[in-house]
């Protein structure tokens, strides 16, 4: 888990679909009175992208993307 690399949501952008709540089993995502939020930004898998890839509306980035010193930790998912 990671304190240098966690989702931001675009709150524009974000339909709440849910697709970010389904795909990570770390308990990021969570829906608050129909609005997504990030609940657990340190639960998030350094490198993983994820729920990032599902989401249909694009709403999702990461704070550490372009952070050199952040590598794929191995997040057991098929998002590379």
């Amino acid at each position: 888990m990671s304190k240098n690399w966690y989702p931001i949501l675009n709150y524009e952008a974000c339909t709440v679909c849910g697709a970010c709540i389904k795909k990570c089993s770390h308990g990021v995502f969570a829906d608050k009175g129909g609005m997504m939020v990030v609940v657990n930004p340190v639960g998030c898998v350094e490198g993983c992208h994820g729920c990032q890839k599902l989401c249909p509306a694009g709403a999702i980035s990461y704070f550490g993307e372009n952070d050199p010193k952040v590598t794929p930790s191995g997040c057991g998912c098929d998002c590379k």
